[in-house]
């Protein structure tokens, strides 16, 4: 009889966050009486799809300890790398006595506070029974540009440009052998493109503009506008 597939959820919190100029990590920054961090990871627990959810962190993080939500049981603590994959993996490896290779696990960005119950329930009912796996992201409505130092060498078909988002879902034991195999790799800048790498075809879902990753300074009160809009909505429901 085979185990049921059970769903994990990882999230690489040991970046730096150079360009919010800022005095900690952007993780840590305020958001909506929080942080940023606590706010993505109680969206994640909200969803209650998760067995665990293990986030990677940087071993001079001195923040990390003191946020309520990275004593909850179904937090799980890995050590952070040095690049995203870096630390995708160790999550990946702190989970390896519970997760099958067959089960799902789901990468979100740290920054991400805004990801909503209704598109991670979208993600995995649209790739539960998919070979691959894939993830979230958004049409490009914007005319795009190539551009050698600041001149424009050619405008792109925005009709097959996507935004990748997170999650990404991908197999336990398909995404942790890709990055190993990919380990150093500059060109693996999410999930999906040390998936790619192996030859494989990961799927889009179509997310929500509103899952907005917060990169700049004035993404901050982006988020905390979209989170009071994703409140009014749900008192509407």
């Amino acid at each position: 009889m085979s185990k049921p597939i059970k769903y994990w959820a990882v999230v690489p919190a040991a970046g730096v966050g150079k360009r919010m100029q800022a005095d900690k990590p952007k993780q840590y920054l305020a958001i909506a009486a929080t942080t940023v961090l606590e706010q993505t990871i109680n969206r994640l627990l909200q969803a209650d799809v998760f067995s665990a959810i293990s986030v990677a962190i940087s071993k001079e993080d001195p923040y990390w300890s003191e946020l309520e939500c990275s004593r909850h049981e179904k937090i799980v603590t890995a050590d952070g790398g040095k690049e995203r994959a870096d630390s995708v993996l160790s999550a990946l490896k702190s989970l390896r006595k519970q997760a099958s290779d067959n089960d799902w696990v789901l990468v979100h960005d740290a920054a991400r506070p805004c990801i909503t119950t209704s598109d991670i329930i979208h993600l995995v009912k649209a790739l539960k029974e998919d070979d691959v796996g894939g993830i979230l992201a958004l049409s490009s409505h914007d005319t795009l540009k190539n551009v050698a130092g600041v001149s424009i060498t050619e405008t792109m078909d925005r009709s097959v440009i996507w935004r990748a988002l997170t999650p990404q879902m991908f197999r336990y034991g398909m995404l942790k052998k890709a990055l190993e195999q990919a380990k150093g790799n500059p060109a693996i800048t999410d999930e999906a493109s040390a998936l790619e790498m192996q030859g494989l075809q990961p799927k889009i879902v179509a997310g929500r503009a509103d899952n907005i990753k917060i990169t700049r300074p004035e993404d901050l009160a982006l988020a905390e506008f979209y989170m009071k809009q994703q409140e009014m909505e749900n008192d509407n429901d």
